[in-house]
């Protein structure tokens, strides 16, 4: 399985679509839209932001996850999946930093979404999380319809996730790890195999925090 090289594009097309911000805070990704709204019979157009669209799947508890789960929280996105042969193993030690950090703060969590979920069952999801050792309050994994999955990676994390015989493991999905502010915005984009930007992510994490309380 490689790594795909879209998350460069994506990135200069969010950028492009990004109105300018202070220097303080961390851009906004995504295209943005314009919206027809009509007020006293004059027709108005609003911008509206890309946000995560509002999805449900089940955790590794059996608790069915939704966007409501994460209200008043930042949290980190991924995909992955169990039985995955390269990069997602260095993906959960990456991962397994972020939890660390953050793992007494009720307002970051962790959402990491199998692509194979005809295998990754909620048990084989409990026993990976209870391997881990780790929490199901602080780090969801969690499984639902394929393709609804493999949806909300494109058109929602914009990420690669999609079944590919010619790949190891027979799966093809991003190494990316996405910040998610609280209003359902992506706010970055970051190469979790790589430790120097999951540095960045920490950092941008305590950014976003910051930028919420203010």
């Amino acid at each position: 399985m490689r790594r795909p090289e879209l998350l460069l594009g994506l990135l200069l097309i969010a950028i492009g679509c990004t109105p300018t911000i202070p220097e303080n805070k961390l851009p906004v990704l995504g295209r943005t839209e314009l919206v027809e709204r009509i007020e006293n019979g004059q027709v108005f157009y609003d911008t509206v932001q890309h946000k995560v669209k509002n999805f449900a799947f089940l955790n590794q508890d059996s608790v069915i996850v939704t966007n409501q789960t994460f209200v008043d929280k930042v949290y980190v996105a991924d995909f992955f999946f169990t039985t995955c042969p390269t990069i997602c193993p260095k993906m959960k030690q990456q991962m397994l930093r972020i939890y660390g950090e953050y793992e007494a703060n009720p307002e970051v969590a962790i959402l990491s979404h199998t692509i194979d979920p005809k295998h990754d069952t909620v048990a084989v999801l409990r026993d990976y999380a209870a391997r881990l050792g780790v929490s199901s309050d602080k780090w969801h994994f969690v499984t639902g319809d394929k393709d609804d999955i493999y949806e909300i990676s494109e058109s929602s994390y914009m990420v690669t996730a999609a079944e590919d015989a010619n790949e190891p493991g027979g799966y093809i999905h991003s190494g990316a790890f996405l910040l998610v502010d609280k209003e359902r915005r992506i706010r970055g984009v970051y190469d979790g195999t790589v430790p120097e930007q999951v540095d960045l992510l920490i950092k941008d994490i305590d950014r976003l925090l910051k930028e919420t309380q203010g």
